[in-house]
């Protein structure tokens, strides 16, 4: 197959959950057969596949006021660096325009080699931290239980757009958990290979969003990934001097025009793949 040769995109459906996985999977990516199952129900996934082996993804997932996230955009190793990954983020940015859809991604440093030819604009950027286990001993405060409907509206005040179908799919997975503490409030889920803690609100204290984290960590056994956004800055400092270790940066990316505006910036996110 030459570098520049067209492929043939097909869609995928539910049954190609596992499939889907082991993609992501080899990739090191934290994405479990739920998050799989989630956009391939609730989305638009494009594939591409060898003979019965799939060697190629890409997902648009809608959200409401005519916005939509473009992720798992994956290619396995021995198809890399033939437009692969190209052809079906054109796919899927072809979906979006016809249904006039302004389009958003969270892209690693390669991806965003791809992305931004493309038409797409930079807007804020996230660190993901990983932490194996807590250091030190510090008083957090006990966490409360928290409802669905008060993440949902403080995470649509931070995205400009409402996302409570997927909150809701979220914390209604086994082990899911929707905590808080004074102003602060976190989802907590499963991944493949860490629990995942975010999206996160805490109303612009950095204390209580830390406070929180931590009375997370120390509830549970991790090992655990948060997607931090960088310019919260005393919040990502403090992550990193007390054990949390960069993972990796992303670049969160627009195609269209703006739809909506934030008024809260939340301390970390959904996670790259939902925004």
């Amino acid at each position: 197959m030459a570098a520049t040769e067209p492929v043939d995109i097909v869609a995928l459906g539910v049954g190609d959950a596992q499939a889907g996985l082991l993609l992501s999977t080899e990739t090191g990516w934290n994405q479990n057969e739920a998050d799989w199952k989630f956009f391939l129900s609730q989305g638009v996934v494009f594939g591409v596949r060898d003979g019965a082996r799939l060697v190629a993804t890409a997902a648009l997932l809608p959200y409401s006021a005519g916005n939509a996230w473009i992720s798992m955009v994956l290619v396995t190793a021995d198809f890399r660096r033939r437009g692969i990954a190209t052809q079906l983020v054109d796919a899927c940015l072809g979906v979006a325009a016809k249904q006039g859809l302004t389009t958003w991604l969270d892209a690693t440093p390669a991806g965003a080699t791809v992305y931004g030819p493309l038409g797409f604009e930079s807007t804020l950027q996230l660190r993901r931290l990983r932490l194996t286990q807590p250091q030190g001993v510090g008083v957090t405060g006990s966490l409360s239980d928290s409802s669905l409907g008060v993440l949902a509206a403080r995470d649509a005040e931070a995205m400009g757009f409402d996302r409570s179908a997927l909150l809701s799919e979220f914390a209604a997975r086994p082990g899911s958990r929707i905590v808080a503490q004074g102003q602060a409030i976190a989802l907590v889920r499963d991944g493949r290979t860490a629990r995942h803690v975010g999206p996160l609100l805490a109303g612009g204290s950095d204390q209580t969003a830390l406070a929180l984290v931590e009375a997370i960590v120390r509830s549970e056994t991790g090992p655990w990934l948060i997607d931090a956004v960088h310019s919260q800055e005393a919040f990502f400092g403090s992550l990193v001097a007390s054990g949390w270790t960069i993972e990796r940066p992303f670049q969160r990316m627009r195609f269209g025009p703006a739809t909506a505006s934030s008024a809260q910036l939340p301390f970390a996110v959904a996670g790259p793949e939902f925004g």
